[in-house]
């Protein structure tokens, strides 16, 4: 690994598509609209796929005035290719990450402290498990170390306070823990398919009370004569995206505010990934009323956005989380992680799942406190779980 080069990018438009995606999703090949071929030696992700970062910057959801600022830092070897890179973006804010870490700035800041900027690696937008340390499939464990240090001197360079990996995986977070960086859990709820042959197999392995619930539940979502409809790959249309794009401004306008992303991402997105686009359509008379956005990983099912223009009982539920359970079972899929927050989700068959997040900090009395306060978390997280898990609907041992 000598003679290597380290640099950040200001847009990925400076970097070779192939090159990226072979780091980000080794093995695996996309097609046109984002067919995906190949099998690699770990599951594929579409959130760090170039096509979807760069939609972002393209349609400029980042970028711009958003506070969020692209800065890919590359590693390349001595002919001048990539060898790893990271997603990185220097903010001068906290939104749109989803975990949370506005105490930290106010008490640093109330301090005489300086929290912004602060360089964060993650998905923009995109409370979702993914590879944060890109090393395509040689020197694994070498690679990631050096883009763990590489990050902490690009946050020096850009006198950013702290660098904030999230939603990363196992692999990614061992290395960034033995670096230094301070440890966070988070809690999800993720569904997991024990090899369910079909919608009924999964009922069957509820307690019985349960499965009476959701299968009423699910009769009583559809009544008013709704029916459900599943659009992917070349099927999606502008006129599908206008219908949905309507549903998620109604959703993000009551729950944040100002929605983070426009409608030319999702004319993008469907253009550059349609394959890996799974929008789920309920609709009466014709007519969509609802609808919901996921991401279709080879392992993995991710839901994202939902929205309605007409409120039924347990519509929301029917179409964000029966659903998708439907499509993973019918599609071999292993996981559906359905999103940030939602112990709602346990009645549907989804168990509380640890996320992991990793934190480096610079200042050492920011430093102490954060990591005091984590400490204190993770036991609390630990807890907590166990606890939620036990509501879980799966009927016990010997039971109907």
């Amino acid at each position: 690994m000598d003679q290597l080069t380290i640099e950040a990018v200001g847009s990925l438009e400076a970097v070779d598509r192939a090159a990226w995606d072979h780091l980000a999703n080794p093995g695996w090949s996309l097609g046109p609209k984002g067919a995906l071929s190949g099998r690699g030696p770990r599951p594929f992700n579409p959130f760090v796929t170039y096509d979807f970062l760069k939609a972002l910057e393209d349609s400029g959801c980042v970028g711009g005035r958003t506070g969020w600022f692209p800065r890919h830092l590359f590693v390349r070897g001595a002919d001048g290719a990539p060898i790893a890179a990271a997603p990185a973006y220097l903010k001068t804010h906290s939104r749109g990450e989803y975990v949370f870490d506005y105490g930290w700035a106010d008490a640093f800041e109330r301090a005489g402290g300086s929290y912004y900027p602060k360089l964060q690696v993650s998905v923009p937008f995109t409370p979702a498990q993914g590879p944060r340390l890109l090393v395509g499939d040689r020197d694994e464990a070498e690679r990631r170390q050096i883009l763990a240090q590489a990050l902490v001197a690009l946050a020096d360079q850009s006198n950013a306070s702290s660098v904030h990996v999230t939603f990363t995986e196992p692999e990614d977070f061992a290395v960034l823990d033995d670096a230094g960086y301070l440890a966070r859990l988070d809690t999800q709820f993720h569904w997991t398919n024990r090899g369910y042959a079909s919608p009924d197999d999964f009922l069957a392995a509820l307690a019985s009370r349960k499965r009476k619930q959701i299968k009423r539940e699910r009769r009583e979502a559809l009544a008013n004569d709704i029916t459900i409809r599943w659009v992917t790959g070349d099927d999606i249309t502008e006129d599908h995206w206008d219908a949905f794009y309507e549903f998620y401004m109604d959703t993000g306008s009551r729950k944040w505010g100002k929605p983070y992303l426009n409608r030319t991402f999702f004319s993008m997105l469907g253009e550059r990934l349609a394959h890996a686009v799974l929008l789920v359509f309920a609709e009466r008379g014709g007519r969509p009323i609802a609808g919901a956005l996921n991401l279709i990983g080879s392992h993995t099912l991710y839901g994202r956005y939902w929205g309605c223009v007409e409120d039924h009982p347990f519509l929301h539920f029917e179409v964000c989380y029966h659903q998708a359970i439907d499509f993973a079972i019918a599609h071999g899929l292993q996981r559906v992680e359905a999103g940030a927050q939602g112990e709602h989700k346990l009645a549907r068959g989804y168990e509380a799942c640890e996320t992991r997040s990793a934190h480096y900090v610079s200042h050492p009395g920011l430093r102490a406190a954060v990591e005091q306060f984590l400490r204190e978390e993770r036991r609390a997280v630990h807890h907590h779980n166990e606890v939620l898990n036990t509501y879980a609907p799966f009927r016990k041992e010997g039971a109907s």
